[in-house]
């Protein structure tokens, strides 16, 4: 196992977001200074990060010094190209590893592992023409959602098929583009897990939250979840399995359907997750600590919860609520540091806490 990083050291970041902007100052409180790879101007995370490379993904010659300035590779989304990650590896370990990278970035990939491993997951099958959705439909049936097999997020690359009759124009939305069809699934609520493995092999986990979306983008997280506690238990170890199958280091957010023949998995994502955000005020180590931590080497934190927290996400026009938030007494604000405020995009999140019931 590597020695852990002494402080003074530096953590590479490829994605200069608000997760990478959380993550650096995150590694700020523990002497760890962060230099960010991001191909888009200003980002958030250069506001805080120690150092800033701005270049393409296909730069080799940039991401060569940008490997060659850090200790440790890590990132803040799923789509870093195959050609970059291959320059990076040679240099400097990647931590998670790329096969957590390869699966997450593949929906069918994805649902085909955790089928593999016992979980269960919404009904799913390939869809690359018209011949294969109709044999998808025929097989899943509607209603049921088209999802292109890379790049969405925040319910892009997603067309919804209320009848068998919408399929060619789900397919015409797609444009083209490698899909999967996913049946809809019978579930009371959506709960995630966040949780971290080190390099050690140890995991902790933070308490699941329950998850309210709209649009296709999260709006609020609450924890404690209002689920039985032996399904929380269940989730907990679920994402346990996973972390361990993938040999995993550092942060996992696993989001599930609570339902009534049990657990159904919907995604992992290979990073810190828009809700865990919670952690920020209801732990003492929040995930991006948590994170940090683990690439770097270090012991994971405890993530025990000590309040009880609401997160909501704060998405375009929300940022008119900031003076009335900054009021509230029990509302903790963060704020991105993005310019421009656009309709769907994430500008920051605020969390309400009350103190956790004793007991």
């Amino acid at each position: 196992m590597s020695a852990p990083l002494p402080t003074g050291s530096t953590i590479g970041i490829l994605g200069g977001g608000q997760l990478g902007r959380m993550l650096s100052v995150a590694a700020s409180r523990l002497g760890l200074r962060c230099h960010v790879f991001e191909p888009g101007a200003n980002p958030p995370a250069g506001q805080v990060a120690h150092a800033v490379t701005t270049a393409a993904y296909e730069d080799a010659a940039a991401l060569d010094a940008f490997a060659r300035s850090v200790d440790v590779i890590t990132y803040e989304f799923e789509n870093i190209p195959t050609a970059a990650l291959d320059l990076l590896e040679g240099l400097r370990p990647i931590r998670p590893g790329r096969e957590a990278l390869r699966i997450s970035q593949d929906r069918l990939t994805e649902k085909s592992f955790l089928r593999d491993l016992g979980l269960q997951t919404a009904p799913f099958a390939a869809v690359d023409s018209a011949e294969d959705l109709s044999r998808a439909l025929d097989q899943i049936g509607a209603p049921a959602i088209l999802k292109t097999r890379r790049f969405g997020y925040d319910g892009k690359g997603q067309a919804r098929l209320s009848a068998p009759g919408d399929a060619a124009e789900a397919l015409a939305a797609l444009q083209g583009a490698p899909a999967i069809l996913e049946g809809f699934v019978d579930f009371s609520c959506e709960i995630s897990v966040i949780a971290a493995r080190g390099l050690d092999g140890r995991v902790a986990a933070f308490d699941p939250g329950q998850n309210v979306h709209r649009d296709g983008i999260l709006r609020t997280t609450t924890v404690p979840a209002a689920v039985p506690n032996r399904v929380l238990t269940d989730a907990v170890l679920t994402a346990g399995r996973i972390l361990n199958a993938l040999d995993y280091v550092g942060v996992l957010g696993v989001e599930f359907f609570v339902s009534p023949g049990g657990l159904i998995v919907n995604e992992i994502a290979p990073r810190v997750h828009n809700s865990g955000h919670w952690t920020q005020n209801g732990c003492l180590i929040d995930q991006f600590e948590q994170h940090i931590r683990a690439v770097a080497g270090w012991p994971l934190g405890d993530g025990k919860r000590h309040a009880d927290i609401r997160m909501e996400n704060l998405i375009g026009d929300d940022m008119d609520r900031v003076p009335g938030l900054s009021a509230d007494p029990r509302c903790a604000l963060h704020l991105y540091g993005k310019s421009e405020v656009k309709a769907g995009r994430k500008m920051g999140h605020a969390n309400f806490l009350t103190p956790a019931a004793s007991g």
